[in-house]
C-alpha cells in the first residue's frame, strides 16, 4: 500500500499527525507533510486512523 496527501486540500487540523505521527508531520503553516508514503505494516492501522479523522479527506491509501 501507498500513502497519497493532497496537501492542497489540507486545513492544518493536526489530525494526521495526532493519528499516525510516523508517517505524518506538519509543516510551519501547519499543512501536513507525508513523510513515509509506503509505511511498515505495522503502522497500517494508525494510517487508516488518519485517513478517518481526516477532515479535508486529503489522505488515502493506494493498492500497488
Amino acid at each position: 500500500m501507498k500513502v497519497e496527501l493532497e496537501a492542497d486540500k489540507c486545513v492544518a487540523s493536526g489530525q494526521c499527525v495526532l493519528a499516525a505521527m510516523d508517517v505524518f508531520d506538519q509543516d510551519d503553516d501547519g499543512i501536513a507533510i507525508l513523510l513515509e508514503d509506503e509505511p511498515a505494516p505495522e503502522l497500517l492501522d494508525d494510517v487508516k486512523e488518519a485517513i478517518a479523522v481526516c477532515p479535508a479527506a486529503a489522505i488515502r491509501l493506494v493498492e500497488q
